[in-house]
């Protein structure tokens, strides 16, 4: 009997999986994707506090060698984000036009001026704004924070 019920309850495992393999990207754009995803994306968080971004930015790896002066986490699940890169292509700062802007909640975290690498302090602010992000890759996955 419960061999029988196995095979279904892998179903929702099995449906996930296989989005995931859709939405990979390229190969050549994987390390730049990755890097997005371990730089900004915090789903499970809503983030907002000092404290956040000291832990956050340490445990991202962001405060090894010398501290991020500042980074921004996004606070939705991953489909959401994606969504932006749907979105209509604007101009990046850098002037390509692989720039996509959507509205989202994001905690910034700015390094306070006295701290120091490995111990950096950061000073939190959430809020819900809009971003822009650089996409690349078919699909299109977001590889950049832009501002």
């Amino acid at each position: 009997m419960a061999l029988q019920r196995t095979p279904a309850s892998l179903l929702p495992l099995l449906l996930t999986l296989l989005g995931l393999v859709l939405l990979q990207p390229s190969y050549g754009q994987s390390y730049m994707y990755q890097r997005f995803l371990r730089q900004h994306v915090d789903a499970d968080e809503t983030g907002g506090d000092d404290g956040y971004c000291n832990v956050m930015m340490q445990r991202r790896k962001m405060t090894s060698r010398q501290c991020k002066g500042f980074n921004t986490f996004i606070h939705e699940d991953l489909g959401n984000i994606l969504s932006i890169c749907s979105t209509t292509n604007i101009q990046c700062k850098n002037g390509q036009m692989n720039c996509h802007e959507g509205v989202v909640r994001v905690t910034d975290c700015r390094q306070t001026g006295s701290s120091r690498a490995p111990n950096c302090r950061y000073r939190a602010r959430a809020s819900t704004r809009r971003v822009v992000i650089a996409c690349d890759g078919n699909p299109e996955v977001p590889v950049h924070f832009d501002r």
